[in-house]
């Protein structure tokens, strides 16, 4: 069954490479129009030229890291848009840091993006989404649920973002859907950054990964954009303030 998303209006934070441009890509293919977030115009305009450009993509570059960078993203999105129907809280980074090493610039970068990131976009994004009755979908991770070794700063922002996914859900009910997707490993920049850190070498950290999932295998990302279009969509149109784990059974006890 194809989702129809002709006329809707998306926003992506960290829409310029890995999940969020596969949220993008396949956003585009169902009809919506799609402002992509990147950090920076380059990094934008690099992934609009990726994804064949087209009326249906705009650019909304800038960070999310900061209040006013939220709100400049949403203010050129909906500019360009005419208003929002859809919300993907993408934006995200992650270091591997050890006890001995955390400092505040380190909890800082990681809590600005991925909590301020959330919080933010979602406060100026919120009156567009309440006037079109629209939808939220914020990416969090396994990371939130699971322990890992030199993890725990991104694992507590993402954490924050399942809080929340739930607490929003309540707070813009019932004009606004919350929903949150929980990526396992997925076949992206960060993850390989990851490899390289755990393993010392890419190739093998993402060997290692496909032992730890039942379906012994790292995702693509667009296996994690097909979710998040489901959550938008009509068919679920019952579903709010709920976690979907979408891991291939990376975080089965």
């Amino acid at each position: 069954m194809r989702i129809d998303m002709t006329g809707r209006r998306v926003l992506v934070t960290g829409g310029s490479r890995g999940i969020g441009r596969a949220v993008v890509a396949l956003f585009h293919e169902a009809g919506a129009r799609v402002a992509v977030n990147g950090a920076s115009a380059q990094s934008t305009a690099a992934a609009l030229a990726a994804l064949g450009g087209g009326d249906r993509l705009v650019a909304a570059p800038g960070s999310v890291a900061t209040l006013e960078g939220c709100r400049g993203v949403v203010e050129t999105a909906t500019s360009a848009l005419g208003g929002l129907d859809v919300l993907v809280n993408n934006a995200g980074v992650a270091d591997l840091v050890p006890v001995a090493a955390l400092d505040d610039a380190v909890v800082d970068v990681m809590f600005d993006v991925n909590v301020k990131g959330v919080l933010f976009c979602t406060r100026f994004a919120a009156p567009h989404l309440t006037a079109s009755g629209g939808s939220i979908v914020n990416i969090a991770s396994i990371s939130a649920l699971m322990g890992a070794v030199q993890d725990a700063v991104y694992a507590a922002s993402k954490a924050a973002v399942i809080a929340i996914t739930k607490c929003h859900a309540l707070e813009l009910a019932p004009r606004v859907r919350v929903n949150a997707v929980c990526p396992g490993s997925v076949d992206t920049d960060m993850l390989h950054g990851v490899a390289q850190a755990w393993h010392g070498d890419v190739a093998a950290g993402l060997e290692a990964f496909t032992h730890g999932a039942a379906l012994h295998r790292i995702a693509q990302p667009r296996e994690m954009a097909a979710p998040v279009l489901y959550l938008v969509s009509d068919l679920a149109s019952f579903v709010t303030g709920s976690v979907h784990v979408v891991d291939g059974g990376e975080t089965i006890d």
